[in-house]
């Protein structure tokens, strides 16, 4: 081996080592890495910057502004409500954990149907008593799996796309994969049905606790001719929110306490909920709610622009010691107290009467800028804004569902590229405002690109310097080593770094070594190329291998060792239907 093919597999070694086994953020790892390649010569400037232009890392950018439209008009959340319904058993959850969750990874970003079906499942979990940890895993290896099928379905497929087009002039289809990734989800997913219950533990999520949070009475009205009327409480999803619970409505002057989950709801009807203060955040997610107090709707803010913060009243207050309707807090800040919370404990009784004092913490609805205004102001103590607390835009949900179908069917005949219509998509969200360009700048997770873009050179380098035939070589010394049984070894190495290190990183790393072992065969390199795709996703024995699996970890109480139980045998009946048929499509 050259000199430089050593330098390169040292510090692709060094690269592993450090994303394994310490902390540091991997962007910075990567950034490191190519920049030492760069320095060292054994790459130009030029060949270490190639993936910052890569189709697939530019395509995935896009996808997230694409993803936060549907989110910001909460379609996904619309989505999530009609396909998963109100389940009585468990067996029925998990199929309606299952199969929408694989269908809408296909085409949406698997992490944020995740994020949007977690609260849904916890709320299943708490009215049919069931643990959540026998259905928070399986939701994310569904989304793993679902998004096998379809090219925009990972960000990994999209990366592997990129790598053909820039290294061997070939681009995939919409649905190129989806003779291996249906197939996939078909055994996988009865996988998970039939032994999820069997593998997982009866284990409750680490959620906070009510008693130790700051609580809030925050009341909500029934809008007139909304999607609620009619409901019951169960039906509406109101029954077991996260982070409060229903304690009476106001209906017509009379007080009903102690509402029984069948009561249907009336428009006008007051409903006060009692909680953390992310209870206000999860109520303003619910299509048909609008804020009860009159103040709110005074406010000069269009409802989309509105956010929640929490403000905690400093000595120089000015509405020191009067109630809240003396103090003129609406027009003097322009927003609008929702709640008062006072040593952690909700103040009883009418919220206008309520005296302010020092040391109260106020649940404020108002401008997005309110924080930024205040901050180091005198008039609070403390100013923090509840994340992601901006009530969705319904109405416009509609017209995003209609720009992702547009840009699936535009290009699955072939009309445009994923990327150009990737880029049409997202700059119509842009242009009909279902997400505004601050908005939309926020939700593109650069670390993520970073990271892709980056560990592109770390390929190029193990392709120019020999590295990967080298590789290669190594991992066939077993005499006449069958094709079928190299393709097997290519993706259980992309399995394990998989694992170990981010999957987009090991996707890249593995593309020019499953090239090189094809070349050396005398093969065809795209079997090996789509067994990459389908191993980088395929992360199920570890919390750290895909974000899904990390976000469900804390919801649903898991440890290390759940992931191992179930994770385990699904990834071995994976990786088996997978390189069984992938020569089939693709052959050799």
């Amino acid at each position: 081996m050259e000199i430089s093919a050593v330098i390169t597999l040292v510090t692709v070694v060094a690269v592993l080592g450090t994303l394994a086994f310490t902390r540091i953020a991997p962007d910075i790892i990567l950034m490191g890495a190519m920049g030492f390649l760069i320095v060292s010569g054994i790459l130009s400037p030029g060949e270490a910057l190639v993936g910052f232009s890569n189709p697939g890392v530019m395509t995935i950018a896009v996808l997230y502004v694409l993803a936060a439209g549907l989110k910001e008009t909460g379609a996904i959340q619309w989505i999530a409500h009609k396909l998963l319904g109100q389940p009585t058993r468990l067996r029925q959850a998990q199929l309606r954990v299952l199969l929408p969750t694989a269908g809408l990874s296909a085409f949406m970003n698997n992490t944020t149907v995740v994020a949007m079906f977690i609260p849904a499942i916890q709320e299943w979990a708490a009215r049919l008593k069931l643990p959540p940890s026998k259905l928070l895993l399986p939701l994310s290896y569904a989304a793993i799996i679902g998004g096998t099928c379809t090219l925009i379905g990972t960000s990994t497929n999209l990366v592997v796309d990129g790598l053909l087009q820039s290294q061997k002039g070939i681009g995939l289809s919409m649905f190129s994969l989806a003779w291996v990734g249906v197939p996939l989800v078909l055994v996988g997913g009865t996988f998970l049905y039939l032994f999820a219950d069997r593998l997982l533990p009866d284990r409750q999520g680490a959620l906070e606790q009510l008693e130790q949070a700051r609580e809030y009475a925050v009341e909500v009205i029934v809008a007139e001719k909304g999607p609620l009327v009619g409901k019951t409480i169960a039906d509406a999803g109101l029954r077991s929110l996260t982070h409060g619970y229903l304690a009476d409505i106001e209906r017509h002057g009379r007080l009903l306490t102690a509402v029984p989950p069948e009561t249907e709801l009336l428009a006008g009807d007051i409903l006060i909920f009692i909680g953390a203060p992310e209870c206000a955040r999860e109520l303003r997610r619910v299509n048909g709610l609008q804020p009860a107090s009159g103040d709110v709707h005074k406010l000069d803010i269009a409802h989309h622009k509105r956010c929640l913060v929490e403000a905690v009243i400093g000595p120089d207050f000015g509405g020191l010691n009067q109630t809240v309707k003396a103090s003129r807090f609406r027009s003097r800040y322009q927003a609008v107290i929702i709640s008062i919370s006072r040593h952690g404990k909700r103040i009883p009784g009418k919220l206008g009467a309520i005296t302010l004092q020092v040391g109260d913490t106020l649940l404020l609805e108002t401008t997005q800028d309110f924080v930024d205004q205040y901050r180091y102001r005198k008039d609070f103590l403390l100013v923090s804004a509840l994340n992601d607390s901006t009530p969705p835009d319904f109405r416009k949900a509609p017209l995003a569902l209609g720009i992702l179908a547009g840009m699936v069917i535009t290009s699955a005949t072939g009309l445009l590229s994923i990327l150009e219509a990737a880029l049409l998509a997202g700059g119509a969200m842009l242009a009909t405002r279902c997400i505004t360009a601050s908005k939309a700048r926020r939700y593109v997770d650069l670390s993520v690109l970073v990271v892709i873009a980056a560990s592109f050179a770390l390929g190029a380098a193990m392709t120019t310097t020999g590295a990967a035939a080298q590789v290669a070589q190594w991992l066939l010394l077993i005499d006449d080593l069958a094709p079928w049984a190299a393709l097997a070894l290519v993706y259980v190495m992309t399995v394990v770094f998989t694992e170990l290190i981010t999957n987009n990183a090991a996707a890249v790393l593995m593309f020019p070594i499953a090239v090189a072992v094809a070349e050396q065969l005398g093969v065809s390199f795209m079997p090996f190329v789509i067994a990459i795709m389908f191993a980088a996703s395929a992360s199920f024995m570890t919390p750290l291998g895909y974000q899904t699996n990390l976000m469900v970890l804390g919801p649903g109480g898991y440890r290390f060792t759940d992931y191992l139980r179930l994770g385990a045998p699904l990834s071995l009946i994976v990786g088996t239907t997978a390189v069984g048929l992938i020569p089939l499509v693709w052959g050799f």
